[in-house]
């Protein structure tokens, strides 16, 4: 299992407008190809104005076929054109468990 964390900072001020966007027209597409949502946040304190999510995969192979078959939706390219111009930056970490670590997600990616 492997997590990516992927963290965007948009420009001042503008995470709602992203969260709003995201809601109404991203969030639907991704559940449905990537599967794994493990979290979705925004930051409060510290480095502001950034969103973290968390997919997990059961390997890379997984993620870049999910991964691939997300860049080739249109519903979702059209929605990338109309975010990105919210975005300062994109980071992506991907993140491997602790040996001692059991995943408790949902797993929704089952269904597709």
């Amino acid at each position: 299992m492997i997590v990516e964390q992927r963290t965007y900072t948009t420009h001042p001020g503008k995470w709602r407008d992203y969260l709003a966007l995201y809601e109404a027209e991203g969030l639907a597409v991704q559940r449905r190809i990537l599967g794994r949502m493990v979290g979705y946040y925004y930051s409060e304190a510290g480095a502001l104005n950034q969103i973290v999510h968390l997919w997990a995969y059961q390997d890379l192979q997984e993620r870049e076929t999910r991964r691939a078959r997300l860049a080739a939706d249109p519903q979702w390219q059209a929605y990338v054109q109309r975010m990105l111009p919210l975005l300062q930056h994109q980071e992506s970490k991907l993140l491997k468990p602790a040996p001692f670590f059991t995943h408790s997600w949902h797993d929704d990616a089952s269904q597709s």
